[in-house]
This record gives structure tokens, sequence and C-alpha cells, in this order.
């Protein structure tokens, strides 16, 4: 029986791991480019990472201890491979690392989390991949906005001369734009595995193989085409919404020109389910910078009801745009189309008189 330690439970002070001597040097005025390639560099780790490999050798060898909370990703990564009952927590400490900000470690979890996630005998299949592709995307949690919703970062038009990118730091002061790169990668080199995963028999396995999916580097439209394919045959409502928002931001990633008509033709469509038109003008909105068109707004307001803005949640795109209590969906449409509405007031301690 595995127990975990005090720094599995967050007690250890991120700042006495040895990463934090690299980010004190970064702030001290060192060329981050120096540190690239090195055993500090998450990318170059992953990268040696054997595809599809497990052993408690190889996992020992992986030099987590370079990386803030290290110690608690190796730790998640082998409760999963073993089948632990506290399996499913690993996955929460995984996915709550990267709410906070701290991705570096869990991005050198992602090619041991692939096999668990493309096993379909594995009895936490459907967890590792909810968290697959957690440190494949940085700031994205309560981003709702046109220009923001469902955007690779990576743009090369939005590159920053310092070598950060427009990531950043992470909250441990590590450099963001790494981890994510890192996590990209990795879902990249095994997306003939993944892709399978969209044909799964359980619709919510298929819904986070397209969320996945949708963070591969994709210059030759493999994915776009296999998601738009997996579209046509597809009948669950949440799921159809799911692969128009998976093609919407691999799109933005890689552009396609037809796609734009393409979203245009989805919310039109009268016979499709108010999930799959509400989506398509998400996507459509995100891809395009002309003005919202009166049909657009007319199709929002008749399907973006409350009751359907919270079943939405189920989609991760929705639940990360969530927030101030407010569904993912509905924040969505205030800040695409109502941007002069003010947020939401949410003050779980505020009470009346």
């Amino acid at each position: 029986m595995i127990e975990f330690s005090g720094d599995w439970c967050g007690v250890r002070d991120w700042r006495t791991d040895p990463t934090f001597a690299m980010c004190r040097a970064l702030v001290d005025g060192a060329d981050l480019a120096s540190f690239a390639g090195g055993a500090f560099d998450v990318r170059a780790v992953v990268a040696d990472i054997q595809s599809g490999a497990y052993s408690r050798l190889l996992l020992d060898a992986i030099p987590w201890g370079n990386f803030p909370h290290g110690d608690d990703a190796r730790e998640a990564v082998h409760l999963l491979h073993t089948g632990e009952d506290l399996a499913n927590h690993a996955t929460g400490v995984l996915g709550g690392l990267c709410a906070n900000d701290s991705r570096a470690a869990v991005a050198l979890v992602v090619p041991f989390l692939i096999p668990i996630a493309t096993d379909a005998h594995h009895p936490h299949r459907a967890a590792a991949l909810a968290v697959l592709s957690g440190p494949a995307r940085a700031r994205h949690f309560g981003v709702a906005s046109r220009e923001e919703l469902l955007l690779h970062r990576t743009d090369p038009r939005r590159h920053a001369p310092d070598g950060y990118d427009d990531y950043g730091v992470e909250v441990t002061g590590y450099p963001a734009g790494w981890s994510v790169a890192a996590a990209r990668a990795a879902i990249t080199a095994e997306t003939p595995v993944l892709l399978p995963l969209l044909n799964d028999s359980d619709p919510t396995i298929r819904i986070d193989a397209a969320y996945a999916l949708a963070t591969a580097a994709d210059s030759d439209h493999m994915v776009r085409t296999a998601l738009a394919t997996r579209f046509t045959v597809e009948h669950d409502a949440m799921v159809r919404a799911a692969l128009l928002l998976a093609v919407a931001e691999t799109t933005r990633a890689h552009a396609h020109l037809p796609a734009v008509g393409w979203f245009r033709e989805r919310w039109q469509d009268r016979t499709e389910v108010p999930e799959v038109r509400l989506a398509a003008a998400i996507g459509w909105l995100c891809l395009t910078d002309e003005p919202a068109p009166e049909d657009l707004h007319e199709a929002i307001d008749t399907f973006a009801t409350e009751e359907r803005a919270h079943a939405m949640d189920a989609l991760p795109w929705m639940y990360a745009a969530a927030g101030s209590g407010e569904p993912g969906l509905s924040r969505c449409i205030r800040c695409m189309l109502h941007p002069e509405r003010p947020e939401p007031y949410d003050d779980p301690w505020a009470f009346s008189l």
C-alpha cells in the first residue's frame, strides 16, 4: 500500500525545489535560452520519454525533482498505472496543479497518461483522458472573448522577442510556454493512437478525446478532417457540439479558409439540435471578426436558455470559460456579443439583510 507524503498534500514550499534556482536566476536577468535543452527544460525531458512505455525504473529515471510539484506528479502517475483506489484523487491533483497555473510537472505526465487513456480495459482511462490536455492550455480559465477563446497562444504572430512567447511565467516562475509546448508535443506525437477514441462507445470519452486532439499540431489538417468526419456520423448532441468546438480550436491554430462558411452553415441549419447550433455560433465568432448577423443573434436568443447553458458546462471548453457563477455558454455570449454588460457579481460570503 502506498502512503501519501506531506509533499503530495502540498505541505512543502515549492520554492525549496531545485527549479526555484533556475527561476531566481531568470528573475536576476539570466537568459532563458541558456536553460533550453537542459535538465530544467520540460520540453527536452518529455521528448526523451519513450512512447507508450511504463516501468517503475523508467518512472524513477525522470528528473521529477527539477520541476515544482514533480514528486506529486510522479506519485499520481504510479497510482494511475497500478489502478490504486486513490487514482481518482491522483487525477484531481494533476488537474489542480494546472488550475493553479503550475503545469511543468504535469506536462511530464502526459506521455504516461496517454497509454492509460487509450487502454479500453483500464479502470481509470476516463479520468486520465480528462486531465490529459490540462497542461496543453495556458490561462484559459474564465477566458470567453472572441479574441481569446479557443486561441492557441503559440500563434507566431503573437511571439515575443524574449523567448517567453506571450505565455509569461507560471505561478512558480517557470516559463509557461515551455510546459504548454511539451504537453502539446507529446499529444501530437501520439495523435494516431488518440484518434480512434473519437469512435469510442462512451460519449464522455469521445468529448474528452476531441478536447485533447484539439491541442495537437495539425499542419496537414489530419486532426481537423478526423473531427469533421466524426461529426457527420455522430448522433449524440453534446458530442456533436464538442466536435465543432474542437474543429474551431484546431482551425484557429491552423487556418482553413472554408471553415468559416462551414460553421455558418451549421448554426443556420434549422434541422440541427440547439447544442450544435450554439457551438457552431461560438466557433464562427472565434474564427472571424465579422459582425454577428441578425440570424445568429436570433438563434442564440432562442436556444441559449439558462438550463441549456448549465447543461453545456459538460463540455470542457464551456466549463473552463465559466466564472463568477456564470455558465460558460452564457459567459461566452455576454463577452462576445454584449461586452458592455457587467460581469455578474458572485460573492459566496454576501448575504441580504
